[in-house]
């Protein structure tokens, strides 16, 4: 299957969501409440049942692994850098925009999309899983970083920070289970097996339809800014030249090197080159420090993919 057959599927019901939360007709914390359900609820469960359904050999893809998680440190201290070396001291808006080069939606998008693309194939939902994992640590890393440039009263130390922030990510519970299931070869009862893959089904429209609506939201919020000032556009086109560019580059090559081939291989590429996550957004919101900028590129990428996605695929597929 070409890859347009499901990025059409993927933005369609993003596009069902925009238009929805355009025209008002669901309430206007819609696409929170939706948020919330698959980040707590839908997507746990997906990932502890693709998990706890494999053995755990097929689980531990150490070059896959390896492979991708090196890329996305490279990237990340790359961006790093370089925003240090173009403005010095400013240690926090370094850690956001090289978040915003790294953390790619490889939960709320490339799960969907492999789903699609890879049907009645569990490595894909293991892959969107190692991926979403890794990305959640880069995330944790990104998190200790924001705090240690803008807190000087926090209570806890960096590692402890970090340490909760991984500890506490549903994703990571939920997929941590299920690698515990498949390590103790346990055979979970039939109706909840059921249960759990019927409510994991529901990850992906749910978070498709909501990202949507957080888009439409974005659009008009960022209506009046300065996207298009020639800084703020020099700045998000770098951004997302290392988001949707480099780091998959990035991740082929490595991949490569670690013994990675065939569709693992395609997959790590096609989740190291989709948009930044909203999460990034969140977190610079929180900490006040590239919020607007972070909103501008999500979307700005987001739409850049639809074009840079087929032509990635169609490479990596050729080579490898």
């Amino acid at each position: 299957m070409t890859i347009l057959t499901p990025l059409f599927a993927v933005f369609g019901i993003m596009l069902l969501g925009t238009l929805v939360q355009k025209l008002k007709l669901l309430p206007v914390d819609t696409d929170q409440v939706l948020n919330q359900y698959v980040y707590y609820i839908a997507f746990p469960a997906i990932m502890l049942i693709a998990l706890a359904q494999q053995p755990i050999g097929e689980i531990l893809q150490w070059g896959f692994i390896a492979g991708y998680s090196t890329a996305m440190v490279i990237t990340y201290l790359v961006c790093l850098g370089l925003s240090l070396l173009a403005n010095p001291k400013q240690h926090a808006v370094a850690a956001i925009r090289a978040l915003n080069a790294t953390f790619g939606n490889t939960a709320f998008i490339g799960i969907p999309l492999l789903i699609i693309l890879f049907p009645q194939q569990q490595s894909a939902l293991v892959a969107a899983a190692i991926a979403s994992l890794l990305s959640v640590l880069m995330f944790a890393v990104a998190l200790v970083s924001m705090e240690l440039a803008t807190n000087t009263q926090r209570q806890h130390h960096a590692l402890v920070i970090m340490m909760m922030a991984v500890g506490k990510n549903p994703i990571v519970i939920g997929s941590l289970i299920g690698v515990g299931i498949s390590a103790l070869e346990i055979k979970l009862p039939s109706g909840l097996a059921l249960m759990i893959q019927q409510i994991g089904n529901t990850s992906s429209p749910c978070a498709l339809f909501a990202i949507g609506m957080v888009l439409a939201k974005a659009m008009r919020y960022q209506k009046d800014s300065s996207v298009f000032s020639p800084k703020n556009f020099i700045e998000l086109s770098l951004i997302n030249l290392f988001k949707l560019v480099v780091q998959p580059a990035l991740v082929y090559f490595m991949l490569s090197r670690f013994g990675v081939s065939g569709d693992y291989l395609i997959m790590g590429v096609i989740l190291s080159a989709l948009p930044t996550a909203a999460s990034v957004y969140l977190l610079a919101q929180r900490y006040n420090t590239q919020a607007s900028t972070s909103a501008q590129g999500i979307l700005f990428g987001t739409l850049v993919t639809f074009f840079s996605l087929p032509i990635l695929e169609s490479l990596v597929r050729t080579h490898a």
